[in-house]
């Protein structure tokens, strides 16, 4: 998808579709299609649901839209959780109907998710009619935590500044980045009550911390300034006190 532009978006879809078509080990597994309403028009869902493949998506927002969505009675909004794999979640407010859309052959199921605070109400829009309410909000949120993800490695991780023109080197601070994002959510997964946190927070409140280093003939001793979180810090070490490292000379 890095080759996406403004004039082939719409058609991104099916492309991808065609791609993962032309493996025969997989061509026949695909059933279900989660992706961003960019992606495509709605003349090409209607080619989805004809081949069989049920959908998710976000629709467009318009004017005539949010009318509709200001017109919904407060009695037909109900509350579900979202939950992520760490255990944490939010809840958020979910209405549902059925609708028409242009060059699309037949109804589509319309739900209108509603968050905390000012922002306004996304649209998602699929041909799955079978599945629960809040099993189709969580389905589509695993999307929502993927952007999630690559957000935070561009904005904390900066991936998306190369640290140079040559491709080798472009390809090893990739490595090294996606490393990074791995290794502090793994840190973060074994400090309880924080397993939800992004990568800047877990470097504010842990690796973020000034220290004093004395080194002599057979050791370290690193000083680390007092902490609220050290003393969690410290229990990460705990199991690691026997392990050698062979630069160091065992």
């Amino acid at each position: 998808m890095t080759t996406v532009r403004h004039r082939n978006e719409s058609d991104a879809i099916l492309e991808c579709l065609d791609f993962y078509h032309t493996d025969p080990k997989t061509s026949s597994n695909l059933k279900y299609l989660v992706f961003d309403s960019r992606f495509t028009t709605y003349e090409n869902l209607d080619k989805l649901n004809k081949q069989g493949l049920k959908f998710i998506t976000i629709q467009r927002r318009s004017k005539k839209l949010e009318e509709k969505i200001a017109a919904i009675p407060k009695s037909s909004w109900k509350n579900i959780r979202v939950m992520r794999a760490n255990g944490k979640g939010c809840t958020v407010t979910v209405c549902e109907d059925k609708t028409t859309l242009p060059d699309y052959n037949g109804e589509i199921r319309q739900v209108f998710i509603k968050g905390s605070g000012k922002i306004k109400p996304a649209i998602m829009i699929t041909n799955d009619f079978d599945v629960k309410l809040a099993a189709l909000v969580r389905k589509y949120s695993k999307r929502w935590l993927v952007e999630k993800d690559i957000s935070e490695q561009i904005h904390f991780f900066h991936l998306n500044r190369n640290s140079s023109g040559i491709v080798v080197k472009v390809d090893f601070d990739l490595v090294m980045t996606i490393l990074a994002h791995n290794l502090y959510r793994l840190f973060a997964q074994n400090i309880d009550g924080y397993s939800h946190c992004e990568a800047k927070t877990i470097f504010n409140k842990f690796i973020l911390n000034a220290s004093e280093i004395n080194v002599s003939e057979n050791c370290f001793v690193v000083s680390l300034k007092k902490k609220r979180t050290l003393p969690l810090t410290l229990e990460q070490f705990v199991g690691f006190e026997s392990l050698e490292y062979p630069w160091l000379y065992g």
